[in-house]
């Protein structure tokens, strides 16, 4: 692939996803079982009804989502009012042909080195080094403090989502569910660093939003089923 084609690719892809937040709607669309509304973005990401309604359309007009106008429960008859917008992702897929690069492969081979060179404290070192970023992460953010365990949990979610990780929180039981985790195969082979280095994560968030908790990380157990940190 040449440079030109590759610039616009990543042009045209970061200039709708690129956006944290619309990334994060499009994924929370992408993962609903049933259509959703404008509204029901706008509650889950405590946003305005209208930004989520530019977000969802910018997502539309790429391509990425389609309205469609009338949900399965939706009331019809008289007083029923103006049907809502529901909104569903399409087929479209989304990626980019990168020159190769093995960030996947470096991944694994630090992780390596963190075994050899401290065999017997590696899974601390990974929990204070992904404690350190999650704290980095909250400051960057603005997460607020104080704002109660089941809004707090959400928005670490939110954030997770954010860096890469696909994950939704679940406050009633305590859980964050991980669909996919952005350090790929060395998550699979070297659990006892990467599990321990997403915990540090969720915890430094955790912390700097003021819940007093202590999550703990259990491992997907094939490459297709999901990672919980319980809460």
């Amino acid at each position: 692939m040449d440079t030109t084609q590759l610039n616009q690719q990543i042009g045209d892809l970061a200039a709708t996803l690129g956006d944290a937040t619309r990334r994060g709607i499009y994924i929370t669309v992408r993962e609903s079982i049933e259509p959703v509304t404008a509204a029901q973005i706008s509650e889950l990401f405590d946003i305005h009804t209208n930004v989520a309604r530019h977000h969802l359309d910018r997502l539309v007009a790429d391509g990425y989502l389609r309205v469609t106008q009338r949900h399965s429960g939706e009331r019809r008859g008289p007083g029923a009012g103006r049907p809502a917008k529901y909104y569903e992702t399409t087929d479209k897929e989304i990626s980019v042909q990168f020159p190769l690069r093995r960030y996947d492969l470096l991944a694994e081979l630090l992780a390596r080195v963190v075994e050899r060179v401290a065999p017997d404290t590696a899974a601390d070192i990974a929990e204070e080094v992904g404690r350190e970023y999650g704290r980095e992460l909250a400051a960057e953010v603005g997460l607020a403090k104080d704002a109660g365990f089941e809004t707090a949990v959400t928005a670490v979610a939110k954030v997770l989502m954010g860096v890469g990780f696909e994950s939704e929180a679940n406050a009633a039981d305590r859980v964050i569910v991980t669909r996919f985790c952005p350090f790929g195969e060395a998550a699979s082979n070297h659990p006892e660093i990467v599990c321990k280095l997403d915990q540090g994560i969720v915890s430094g968030l955790l912390e700097s939003a003021n819940a007093k908790t202590v999550p703990v990380v259990t491992p997907h157990v094939t490459g297709s089923s999901d990672c919980l940190t319980e809460i």
